[in-house]
């Protein structure tokens, strides 16, 4: 008997194949018992016989199955892999006859995966990416400190150095525990001085990471001590590079940091910033660092609890969850503040701070107070997912726009036998292969545009190449994924409503209007969200306005900050007033120099502030803290702070003469309401102080931030403060960024010592104040405008692609005695109608969304009427500019050639 071929013609579902082999197994069994009664035997002996000859049929049958579903497994991804062939050289071959086509639809999508990849990799580096190297970073926790003050709980995550020894003591579920500080400090000698950012770390936080070192070692526990420890420095892998040129000749060698010198030990690898998004230019031990810092103090204060300044870290240990460590920890705090209770007695008793511990991220931006900077990464990350989403749609009608063109070889296809699943998955391709290629040129958009993006957010933070980040290239593989199946989905739904017979009957321009829902849906959508972006942008472009506007009460632009930096050289009082002397003298002797001043408040930067009293009244407190500025006679004049009423101050106001005070127009307006504040007296620090007459009334000034409330200011003559440490102001005619350089080379000669003058200008100190408005403005209105430009393209192509299948009914119109304006009327009106809805829908959606965005606005409502007015003249402007060459198109129709053409 001839036997089927194996597989031919089966069930090839798990029930078929298990079928066949039964149906096998029983057809060679009865075969096997013919032959045997065919030999002479009865028919139960011949079944014996083949039951024994078959041995365990079911051991056979499973064994056949599972041979059938390996073969079967086989040929369906030898189909599946043939099958994705034609369709990626279909649309390969789709790809070269429309170049154009399959331009726009990749540059739209690398627009929208760029922007995305881009945002993806600072939002991931502040928000989720763990530390370079750190161990277990599920168990890694930083340590912030709670406690009751005034009724108020506070949080803060900034502890002292003897607090950090009795956790490391007393904590009984943590591993390690680390301490960590950043410092400014002068690195270097002479004109070769900088102020660096280093990093003072214990040496237990080295084993919170698998770092090794490049070259040389890194610290140890013994030198990391007080007293005993070590002068001895890690560099970070940037500065090693930048500094000597990665030479491994480095180790050994000293450098000078502060007043002392140190030995470079070791140098860590790249990427190594310890618990910090910004990688410090060089470690050293933490204790040590401490000694050197605060000097005379530290003797003092190095077994109490004064001095807050480090951070404090911690490891739990495998298999202890974080309600226990947060337990353990806020029971060792306890015990601590109970020493803190011995040392300090008027610390607040343990029932009524009631302190605990609370374990957050390593990254303090990942804290209970993320920062503007991180609150405006988050919304533009969203805003990255919104232009995407803007991109797939429009992607999305022009495949769908060309799979009407192809309706009638669609219902071929169709016709001629093809599934609809199998024509699903090719046009599916089509859509993953043009995402795909969108991805890849979405990732040079991310490297060109993030390096930017970056710089400008984070400048000082180490980052990979986009390209060569593996989790950025992972994100932007799933993002092209995504937006191929969500551009992809338009045309497939198209194509599973295709009424074969219908189509094949159809003229070419028939079967448009009953498909238009979906294409005008999905413009309504990009529309509404180019509303949401474009509000976004207007608000935080109306937020900068607002707090570049703002006078802070001196002139930014001409003010270049000198704080001179004695490094460890000691001067008497009188040194150091001569000194303070001939560096006034000097700066106004250099060209271009207006004036100069000494002073004691930094805006921005450093402040100093004591208490008020008022003669027969309480500590004038209650209105907020009183900023004091000690400055010489030019201060205002250089400042450009002015003076109100009364005066500033004179060569008169010198030591041993009559107390005098300048203070703001906010502090003398909550001091002495209806009442004229010169004259009064004032008294400064302690109650028992000598009255001070007011003099002089000046306007109001920022010192520490843009917001509502005017700062409470001060002002006292320098000869009558009676303190040695000041900084310098110098007012230049031209901009101070020009500045700050020469002021530095020609004031550095005239220090003692090992000491330097750091030079900065006060827009550089006031701008990242206003570095999250600027972001925001300036990534909301790119966002914005490239979700403009993508609406416009999509809102022109459906317009275009309707007044193509209308022709035959444009030139009925016009044959019946349409004019031109009328059809291109009809056109245009077609365009606003969608536009409009998309409008409405976008404004009610920002309106919605306008309680979240408000905090991080300057003084503007998140409903402003300006901003949703321009924006919704702005898109009715583009819609019009989109549909005015399809409507001339269209007024142009000749009426003898389309109906000749039907």
């Amino acid at each position: 008997m001839t036997r089927r071929p194996r597989l031919f013609g089966i069930d090839r579902t798990r029930s078929g194949l298990q079928r066949a082999v039964d149906d096998e197994l029983r057809f060679h069994f009865d075969m096997t018992v013919r032959e045997l009664m065919a030999g002479g035997m009865n028919p139960d002996d011949a079944r014996r016989e083949a039951e024994r000859r078959f041995g365990d049929v079911n051991q056979v049958r499973d064994r056949l199955t599972h041979i059938d579903r390996q073969r079967v497994g086989q040929e369906k991804r030898a189909e599946w892999w043939s099958g994705f062939a034609q369709d990626l050289r279909y649309a390969l071959r789709g790809m070269m006859l429309q170049p154009g086509f399959a331009a726009v639809i990749v540059l739209a999508l690398a627009l929208g995966i760029g922007a995305n990849a881009t945002m993806f990799g600072i939002v991931d580096r502040l928000l989720f990416r763990p530390p370079a190297f750190l161990i277990a970073p599920e168990r890694t926790h930083q340590l912030y400190f709670r406690r009751m003050v005034d009724g108020k709980e506070f949080t803060g995550n900034s502890s002292q150095y003897q607090r950090f020894l009795d956790l490391t003591e007393s904590a009984t579920t943590t591993e390690v525990i680390g301490a960590f500080s950043t410092r400014r400090v002068a690195v270097g000698v002479g004109e070769d001085t900088r102020e660096l950012t280093l990093g003072a770390m214990s040496a237990s936080l080295w084993q919170m990471f698998n770092a090794r070192p490049v070259s040389g070692r890194f610290f140890r526990a013994d030198e990391d001590r007080d007293i005993g420890g070590a002068n001895v420095v890690v560099l970070s892998h940037g500065y090693w590079q930048s500094k000597y040129a990665g030479s491994d000749s480095v180790i050994g060698k000293t450098m000078q940091i502060g007043p002392a010198s140190y030995t470079i030990i070791g140098v860590a690898p790249r990427g190594f910033a310890a618990t910090q998004l910004l990688t410090p230019s060089a470690f050293i031990p933490i204790a040590v660092s401490a000694t050197e810092d605060f000097g005379e103090m530290w003797k003092r204060y190095r077994t109490t609890y004064n001095i807050t300044w480090l951070e404090i870290f911690a490891r739990a240990r495998p298999g202890v969850s974080i309600e226990a460590m947060t337990a353990d920890l806020t029971n060792a705090y306890r015990r601590s503040w109970e020493k803190q209770i011995a040392v300090q007695p008027r610390t607040a008793p343990t029932a009524i701070a009631q302190p605990r511990v609370a374990l957050y991220p390593i990254f303090e931006e990942r804290g209970p107070e993320p920062s503007a900077d991180t609150k405006v990464a988050q919304w533009l990350f969203g805003v990255a997912v919104v232009v995407l989403l803007i991109a797939c749609a429009n992607v999305g009608n022009l495949l769908l726009g060309r799979a009407l063109r192809r309706h009638r070889e669609i219902a071929v296809r169709l016709a001629l036998g093809v599934s609809r699943s199998r024509l699903a998955r090719q046009l599916l391709t089509e859509s993953l292969l043009l995402a795909v290629l969108g991805a890849v040129a979405g990732l040079f958009v991310a490297q060109w545009g993030g390096q930017l993006l970056r710089a400008t957010l984070m400048p000082q933070v180490e980052w990979d190449s986009a390209i060569a980040d593996p989790r950025v290239l992972i994100f932007a593989s799933a993002t092209a994924l995504l937006a191929g199946l969500l551009a992809g989905l338009a045309p497939i739904f198209q194509s599973r409503r295709t009424d074969v017979a219908v189509a094949l009957k159809a003229g070419a321009r028939e079967g448009y209007s009953h498909r238009s829902l979906l294409r005008t849906s999905l413009l309504v959508m990009q529309a509404a969200l180019s509303v949401i972006l474009l509000v976004g942008a207007g608000l935080f472009v109306r937020s900068l306005q607002g707090v570049s506007a703002v006078d802070p009460g001196y002139d930014v632009d001409q003010l270049v900050w000198i704080e001179p930096r004695f490094r460890g050289t000691q001067l008497d009082s009188v040194r150091r007033k001569a000194l303070y002397d001939g560096l006034l003298e000097h700066a106004l002797q250099q060209p271009g120099v207006e004036n100069a001043t000494l002073a004691l408040t930094v805006p921005f930067n450093a402040t100093y502030s004591d208490d008020i009293y008022l003669p027969g009244a309480d500590s004038a407190s209650k209105l907020g803290d009183f900023i004091q500025q000690g400055a010489s006679v030019g201060y205002f004049a250089t400042t450009g702070t002015r003076i109100i009423r009364g005066r500033g101050f004179s060569d008169e106001d010198r030591a041993g003469a009559p107390l005098v005070v300048v203070v703001s127009e906010s502090m003398a307006r909550g001091l002495w309401p209806n009442q004229e504040a010169i004259g009064q007296c004032v008294k400064t620090s302690e109650r028992t102080n000598p009255c001070r007459t007011v003099v002089g009334i000046a306007e109001n000034t920022k010192i520490g931030n843009f917001g509502n409330d005017w700062d409470l200011m001060y002002y006292l003559p320098e000869a009558q403060l009676g303190t040695n440490y000041y900084s310098m102001f110098i007012r230049v005619s031209g901009s101070a960024n020009n500045a700050v350089d020469a002021m530095r080379r020609a004031l550095q000669p005239l220090m003692p010592g090992a000491g330097y003058v750091t030079s900065k200008s006060m827009e550089s100190l006031v701008s990242p104040s206003m570095r999250s408005w600027r972001l925001g403005a300036t990534m909301f209105a790119t966002f914005g405008s490239l979700a403009l430009l993508l609406a416009a393209l999509g809102l022109y192509g459906v317009i275009a692609h309707s007044v193509a299948q209308r022709t035959h009914e444009m030139g009925v119109r016009v044959a019946l005695g349409a004019r031109t304006s009328d059809v291109a009327g009809l056109v245009i009106r077609e365009s606003l109608r969608i536009v409009t809805v998309g409008v409405i829908l976008g404004v009610i959606a920002a309106l919605l969304a306008g309680r979240w965005i408000a905090p991080l606005l300057f003084e503007v409502s998140p409903r402003d009427p300006m901003v949703l007015a321009a924006v919704v003249v702005t898109l009715m402007g583009v819609s019009l500019l989109a549909s005015w060459l399809p409507a001339v198109r269209a007024s142009r129709v000749d009426p003898a050639e389309s109906l000749r053409a039907d």
